[in-house]
């Protein structure tokens, strides 16, 4: 037990396998991200069949979290599959035309974004590689001027970071996605390109209407919009994924850094885990070691309390998937050390209320130097909470549903127990004594009462 910021782990061809997966996942690994963006519905869930057979075989929650493609926008088709040249400062049309492109127009589509694009509105192509300046609008067809750029080909994907869209989070290929993974159980949902707390609003119904199974909602942050509206959507949503891909792309990307911070410092003080993700280890696709900077950037989110760093390219096409979760595991186990040998809180929130039940518990653990807090967890609610007030000692949530010790994998310094028998006995300390917790006091939440007792 000696990393408290957990591993969030892509699942892809080059760990997808039985023998791989168990590793991973023995290696470290407590959320398993299945990227919907890929393969059919029916090839991931034999995925969600297989890690619930790992996590029964090893006794070892895991989460498994769905992740919806969302709205991805690409330009049409050229007459060839050429590369067309471009020149700053040439004219360029988006239209509704399906006719093959040339060297001065293309389809766009999504009659949405048609409608939505405003003359000054910045169009970014090929991961912002390409940049266009939208001058005039018009009902089929938009008018713009090569900012940035030297060629275009056919499906290139393109980012609108000016550009509010209308158009519903959930595109048919989302609703098929998540009909289908809704017969899974998954732990959460992720939805990309949120824009508005509506958005999250109106996944939580569509999964709502179809399960009562709990079902937690990951929103991605990955536009300037959700970024504006990070309050709103964190109050919405059960939890964050800083998307640092996108986000890059649609904010200058000096700024990135800053605006994780205040991501993550706004997710904690609203009692919600937030994932750090995105070419966290990404010399490792090829590589057997991490660069330094890599080193310091995974470092540096368990310094800050985020409460899960990711995997994405590294573990599904990596040359070693297992080294790269042992490398992240290393790199956060120290981390974590080094922030509780020495704590100095960056994250440090200042306007969560004197009176907050949950400060009361990591001040009363602290003060009396107890070894962990134990919560007999009905739901994840109490346990989430007491994790948001970052404790520098283990929080250990004892359930009775494997579904709420699944969630609970994703909060940091939480080390969740799915069994009956301790739950109903209120067991805490056989609890204790599982992750090797034998000496010392134990700060005991269960429902509305906390005590205190002494571990002999």
């Amino acid at each position: 037990m000696n990393k408290y910021t957990k591993i969030t782990a892509s699942i892809g061809p080059k760990c997808e396998d039985r023998a791989t997966l168990t590793r991973m996942i023995s290696a470290g690994v407590n959320v398993c991200r299945l990227n919907f963006s890929h393969d059919t519905g029916d090839v991931q869930g034999r995925k969600i069949d297989m890690i619930r057979e790992i996590s029964a075989e090893l006794n070892t929650p895991v989460a498994v979290m769905i992740d919806l493609q969302g709205p991805k926008h690409r330009i049409g088709n050229f007459a060839t599959e050429d590369k067309y040249p471009l020149t700053i400062g040439q004219k360029f049309t988006f239209d509704s035309d399906a006719t093959p492109g040339d060297s001065t127009r293309v389809q766009l589509p999504d009659s949405d974004v048609l409608g939505s694009l405003k003359a000054g509105d910045r169009v970014l192509l090929n991961d912002g590689k390409i940049e266009m300046r939208v001058d005039c609008v018009s009902p089929n067809k938009v008018e713009t001027t090569v900012v940035r750029g030297t060629e275009i080909w056919s499906r290139r994907g393109f980012n609108l970071p000016d550009t509010e869209i209308a158009t519903s989070v959930l595109t048919p290929k989302d609703r098929t996605d998540l009909e289908y993974a809704i017969t899974k159980n998954p732990d959460l949902v992720a939805i990309s390109f949120v824009q508005k707390p509506e958005d999250v609003a109106e996944v939580r119904d569509f999964i709502t209407a179809r399960t009562s199974h709990p079902i937690k909602i990951v929103a991605k942050i990955e536009r300037p919009n959700a970024v504006e509206r990070i309050t709103d959507i964190a109050a919405a949503a059960d939890a964050i994924m800083i998307a640092r891909g996108d986000l890059a792309v649609e904010v200058p990307f000096e700024e990135v850094p800053a605006i994780s911070r205040h991501i993550i410092r706004e997710c904690r003080k609203m009692n919600k885990p937030v994932i750090v993700a995105t070419q966290m280890l990404g010399s490792m696709v090829s590589s057997e070691f991490p660069t330094r900077a890599e080193i310091t950037d995974v470092a540096n989110a368990a310094y800050l309390r985020a409460d899960s760093t990711m995997t994405s390219e590294e573990t599904t096409i990596g040359i070693n998937p297992v080294n790269a979760i042992e490398t992240m595991y290393k790199i956060l186990a120290y981390a974590d050390a080094d922030a509780i040998a020495n704590p100095y809180d960056w994250s440090r929130v200042e306007n969560i209320p004197e009176n907050d039940w949950s400060r009361s518990v990591a001040s009363m653990a602290y003060l009396n130097k107890a070894s962990a807090i134990v919560v007999f967890a009905r739901d994840t609610i109490a346990t989430t909470q007491i994790s948001c007030r970052k404790p520098d000692i283990p929080v250990i949530a004892v359930c009775n549903e494997s579904a709420i010790a699944n969630q609970l994998c994703l909060a940091r310094g939480v080390f969740p127990i799915f069994d009956n028998q301790l739950f109903g006995q209120r067991d805490a300390f056989n609890a204790a004594r599982r992750f090797h917790i034998n000496i010392g006091k134990l700060v005991i939440v269960d429902e509305d009462k906390i005590s205190l007792r002494t571990l002999d």
